[in-house]
């Protein structure tokens, strides 16, 4: 029997849309340059809306045109209904949704600010995922290639570090919820993954100093230095394209192998 002829996929996001939150910096930020760069038509959120703008500036000075940048509280669910609605008038649909909004906040189980940080930690970083998802399947749904979600997680989804507990989690359920919408939305050939960062370099870590940053990564990462926020977008960006039709429901791990070595 002759083999079947060989099925060109498209590697390609151009003219695709994509809703990003928590863009205003770090892997958000990288994410949007990458996607706009790729020409995608990008919506830029942040809760800092002078953030957000900014990141839609450079995105234009390096001669991308198709984006815009919005104010979004991702804790605010009327606030996640306009802004996909802002974003299908503005770009005439929606094919992929980045979800990327988080925060850490330090807290031991006995201190009383604990309450308050399990609050947000599950309502940002779990709950307005999954609204999100929600707000945005109208539109996904009529994606041509079919519709792409890319929950952010983090290696603390499988595991945990001290007093961070509520982070870790809100990280373990993004995989849990990622899973699950995976399964249900299948059938509407919606796919939904989640990745998970390791230690990258962002404004999340800058607090580190990097004497104590290069100790860590020598000592418990096999690449011994931390990741860049554009190779965490590069990943987002493949999961995205049309070629990567068939994967679904995955957690996949950007951590220069933390957890292969420490698992």
């Amino acid at each position: 029997m002759a083999n079947p002829p060989y099925q060109e996929l498209s590697r390609s996001i151009a003219g695709k849309t994509a809703l990003i939150t928590g863009a205003a910096r770090g892997m958000g930020r990288a994410t949007a340059h990458l996607f706009a760069r790729e020409g995608a038509n990008v919506m830029v959120t942040d809760l800092n809306p002078e953030g957000a703008e900014k990141v839609a500036e450079e995105i234009r000075a390096a001669g991308c045109s198709a984006v815009d940048a919005s104010e979004l509280d991702v804790a605010d669910p009327q606030a996640i209904k306009a802004i996909v609605a802002a974003t299908v008038e503005r770009f005439g649909g929606l094919d992929i949704l980045i979800n990327n909004a988080g925060f850490v906040r330090i807290a031991h189980p006995s201190e009383p600010e604990y309450e308050e940080i399990w609050r947000d930690s599950l309502n940002i970083m779990l709950t307005a995922h999954q609204r999100l998802i929600r707000a945005s399947l109208p539109h996904l749904q009529q994606s041509q290639d079919g519709g792409r979600i890319v929950n952010i997680s983090s290696t603390e989804g499988y595991g945990a570090t001290p007093q961070n507990g509520p982070y870790a989690v809100a990280k373990h359920g993004v995989i849990g919820l990622t899973r699950a919408m995976a399964v249900d939305l299948g059938r509407d050939g919606i796919t939904c993954n989640a990745i998970c960062p390791g230690a990258i370099e962002t404004p999340i870590h800058s607090v580190i100093p990097p004497e104590e940053k290069a100790r860590f990564a020598k000592r418990r990462v096999p690449l011994r230095r931390y990741g860049l926020p554009e190779e965490v977008a590069h990943m987002t960006l493949s999961l995205c394209l049309p070629a990567a039709s068939y994967i679904t429901g995955e957690a996949i791990l950007v951590d220069g192998g933390w957890r292969i070595k420490n698992g």
